[in-house]
């Protein structure tokens, strides 16, 4: 149980890796859209004022109780929302779109997004171990002894559900 219990808190730290490598690439993906669309401010804005939550918002892995992780999850999932509508913007400036240094940004944080879900994945698979692991009998009476908790899964974020409307 203690083995597992790590890899569940070493596997979590890896899906922290991930959005705080997110959150560094941000403000050089801001920087570079300054310079083309100035007048996009409140986007540009959002953005930071969402990865500013989202880098705020913290779970202790001692403490990861569905309340934590569903205040972090809410929390990310405002900054990839805020992203989402920068990347919208950076459709109308070709100029931009054409800038090496926005395209690889662009890239490397379409990287993030995947590492993070895969992370995430993983998280979920090692947590599911676990989780099964401390319910069963007789495991499941040492547990109760020694305070080996249920460690909670991710969601679905609300109206994932839905597929987005793209309109050109």
């Amino acid at each position: 149980m203690v083995e597992a219990d790590e890899n569940v808190k070493a596997q979590w730290a890896k899906v922290e890796n991930q959005y705080q490598r997110r959150a560094d690439l941000i403000p050089n993906l801001v920087n570079t859209v300054k310079g083309y669309a100035a007048h996009e401010a409140g986007t540009l804005e959002a953005v930071v004022e969402a990865r500013a939550k989202a880098t705020q918002v913290t779970v202790d892995v001692e403490n990861l109780t569905d309340e934590n992780l569903k205040a972090y999850q809410e929390a990310q999932g405002e900054l990839s929302q805020a992203l989402g509508r920068l990347l919208a913007v950076t459709e109308n400036y070709p100029d931009l779109k054409a800038n090496e240094n926005f395209r690889d940004l662009q890239a490397q944080l379409e990287g993030t997004e995947n590492r993070i879900a895969t992370e995430r994945g993983r998280y979920s698979e090692m947590v599911a171990g676990y989780n099964a692991m401390i319910r069963k009998f007789p495991a499941v009476i040492t547990a109760k002894i020694f305070g080996f908790d249920a460690k909670p899964q991710f969601e679905a974020e609300t109206g994932a559900e839905k597929a987005p409307v793209v309109e050109f």
